[in-house]
């Protein structure tokens, strides 16, 4: 997970960023399965959202 996205985030870096992202936030689903914690479903939001901002901020299609 990306420590700070911030609206002048370089999408230069899309690239390298969002697989990973995308890397970790797969294997958060599948370690949380139906008995996911509190702190698993918030790690999956943040993850999600972070994707989203990226894909939004680069215009890059999902």
């Amino acid at each position: 997970m990306l420590d700070q996205l911030e609206s002048n985030y370089d999408c230069s870096n899309a690239g390298d960023d969002l697989p990973k992202l995308m890397r970790e936030l797969d294997m958060w689903k599948a370690k949380a399965g139906d008995d996911a914690s509190k702190e698993c479903i918030e790690t999956i939001n943040r993850l999600e959202n972070q994707i989203a901002f990226i894909r939004n901020k680069c215009a890059i299609p999902h």
